[in-house]
This record gives C-alpha cells, sequence and structure tokens, in this order.
C-alpha cells in the first residue's frame, strides 16, 4: 500500500478500458508494483499488465463504485477487505484457478478479514511508523511524539502521510485510547493533539521516499518499506515503532466483480503467488509478503532489515486495524475533516 509518490497514473481522461485479450488492468497503490516482476509476467504469459495507481483505500473504493474503470483487479487494504466484499465490488476466487493457492503461508490463509481467503490474494505487508533522520534529531524515535509533540529539533521539517486511518489510530493509542475509539474523551483528545501538532508539520504528503534522505524533510509518519528504501539512500534515516500503539497492515488482490479481462486476472494472480516471483516484488517495494518459501529469494539486505524485523519489545504495540463501526468511522472521519482544513 504504501511507497507512494505523487500519483503516476494513466490518466484515463474521461475514457473506459476495453477488455482485450492477452490485456489486465491492475488498479493498485502507486510506486508499489515491480516493473521487473510485470515484464517477466508478460514475457511468460504474454499478457500486458497495465497499472495505473491510486492514493488511499477510500479513493480507490469510491472509484470502482463510480462504475465505468474498468479494472481488472485492485489491492485494498486488510480493513477495507470486508468492505469491498460486502458492497459486492469483488467475487470470490475459483481456488480450482489457482494451482499456487497452496504456496500462501499458513499465518495469512485464514485472516480475519477473509476467512480461507475467498476472495483474496496477499501482496504484501508492513506497519505504519516514524522515519526521522537521526543526524538532526538523536532522541527516541519509537514514539507518535515525533509528529503529535514534535520535538523542538523537528519542528517545522516533519510530514504526515494523509492516509486517515493511520494518522488518527496513531492519535488514539497516543492519546490512551483504542482503535476505532467511540469514546468521546479519547476522541477529544485526539483532535486536540492533532490540531495542535500541525502548525509543527511542513506537508501532509506522499513521496517520503526521495524526500526524507534529499533533506526536504526531517522525519515523517511512514511505511516500512518506503523507509527502507529511504535508509538505502541515506543511512542517517531509521525508522521508529511508535511504543504508544502502531498499526499493521496487509494489502491484498481482490478480482473485481465487473472485471472484463477475467482469465488473464486468474493467471496474474496465480503467477504472484510463485515464491520467487513474490520476492521479486518484495525487492522492488521492501515490504514482506504472505508467500511461504519467498524468503529464499529474497535479498539479502531485507532478511534482517530493522524496518522489517520488529523488535521484539515492541511487538505488541503492533495492530492490524479492524473495520470500524459506522459510528466510529464518522467520528474519524470528522476529526480527519476538520485536519485539513
Amino acid at each position: 500500500m504504501k511507497n507512494l509518490l505523487t500519483a503516476t497514473a494513466m490518466l484515463l481522461a474521461g475514457t473506459t478500458l476495453a477488455s482485450a485479450e492477452g490485456q489486465l488492468q491492475l488498479y493498485n497503490w502507486g510506486n508499489y508494483t515491480s516493473p521487473e516482476m510485470l515484464a517477466k509476467f508478460e514475457k511468460e504469459t504474454g499478457i500486458k499488465v497495465t497499472v495505473t495507481d491510486y492514493d488511499s483505500n477510500d479513493a480507490a473504493l469510491a472509484k470502482i463504485e463510480a462504475g465505468g474503470h474498468g479494472f481488472d483487479l485492485v489491492v485494498p487494504s486488510a480493513n477495507y477487505v470486508p468492505i469491498w466484499v460486502e458492497k459486492g465490488l469483488t467475487v470470490e476466487l475459483d481456488q480450482s484457478k489457482l494451482p499456487h493457492f497452496g504456496n500462501i503461508a499458513p499465518e495469512w490463509q485464514n485472516v480475519e478479514w477473509d476467512p480461507g481467503r475467498k476472495f483474496s490474494i496477499p501482496w504484501q505487508w508492513g506497519s505504519t511508523g516514524v522515519a526521522v533522520n537521526t543526524s538532526i534529531y538523536g532522541g527516541n524515535i519509537n514514539t507518535s511524539a515525533i509528529f503529535l509533540d514534535v520535538p523542538d529539533e523537528l519542528k517545522g521539517k516533519v510530514n504526515v502521510v494523509p492516509e486517515m486511518n493511520d494518522v488518527v489510530n496513531l492519535a488514539y493509542w497516543y492519546v490512551g485510547g483504542e482503535t476505532c475509539s467511540e469514546d468521546t474523551e479519547v476522541l477529544k483528545k485526539a483532535r486536540d493533539t492533532l490540531l495542535a501538532a500541525k502548525p509543527d508539520w511542513i506537508a501532509m504528503d506522499y513521496g517520503a521516499t526521495e524526500r526524507l534522505p534529499n533533506g526536504d524533510w526531517s522525519a515523517s509518519v511512514n511505511w516500512n518499506g518506503s523507509t527502507m528504501r529511504a535508509r538505502l539512500a541515506n543511512p542517517d534515516i531509521k525508522y521508529g515503532y511508535p511504543q504508544e500503539g502502531f498499526p499493521l497492515f496487509m494489502d491484498s488482490v481482490m478480482l473485481l466483480a465487473d472485471a472484463q479481462n477475467v482469465e488473464e486476472a486468474y493467471k496474474f494472480l496465480d503467477f504472484i503467488m510463485v515464491p520467487e516471483n513474490a520476492a521479486m516484488q518484495s525487492a522492488f517495494a521492501r515490504y514482506a509478503n504472505g508467500i511461504a518459501g519467498s524468503e529464499a529469494f529474497m535479498p539479502e539486505d531485507m532478511l534482517n532489515a530493522p524496518e522489517v524485523i520488529v523488535p521484539e519489545e515492541l511487538k505488541a504495540a503492533g495492530h492490524f486495524i479492524p473495520v470500524c463501526s459506522p459510528k466510529a468511522m464518522e467520528y474519524m472521519t470528522a476529526i480527519w475533516t476538520e485536519l485539513q482544513k
């Protein structure tokens, strides 16, 4: 989901993508799909994949609900998978068309958001934390205080990715609340904390993969894979796991109910469950995947990377965000709307 740049999507400009033999339309997060992996898929199958980018779960959902999109596959996050299913926007997978389905790692086969993996195939998973340039700030980075109670050294230099679920839940945990909170005291504390912190931020934007290492920003709420890519460009960039609580995510590929290139979609879904291909995807975006056996093909620098391996003492602070109740979402959206003003 998560190495987002400014949109590099194909502009559809009012046209509708048509069904065509040997074509596949993938709707995915920006800067999140390995070109090398796509080239291999095209060479092996003759199917050309066109990737169109989106920058948030809500944007993707709204686009598909509006209709006329022409996409075949989409890659929502865990807590959005049940929403897509409930709305009838995706279809149950025919597992007989997926010979490599058994390659899904045991821990990802029967997940809470999609029991039995009836509707989705693992893409990548990771966490949302804080990335900090440690040449600018040498204090504790395992805390959401980096953006919610900004240290003097970082004031005016902190970016916050505009991903509502991540940011608001980080604030809930920071003030002692729970995810998807409906507690009015927690909601007020979280809102006030976010609004008080905002003047110390430089931006609410994507692009940390490039803007952290080049010095445009000194810290950012960010995803782990994006932060690893930033560190490889600038060793001073470190990834912090907020001790108050931090989100875990898994993005999964789903077949859209109105997909036009269905057989091509099944070939792609099966292809990404081959360990070597899953590792190729991880090597690009720098996130773990959910395919057993892919470790043997992973880049050596990922096997013990601090952005991939959560410190033992902080593991309990990581939480998958569930599907929130309508009331909880209403409260969260109200806080987010106020923060955007």
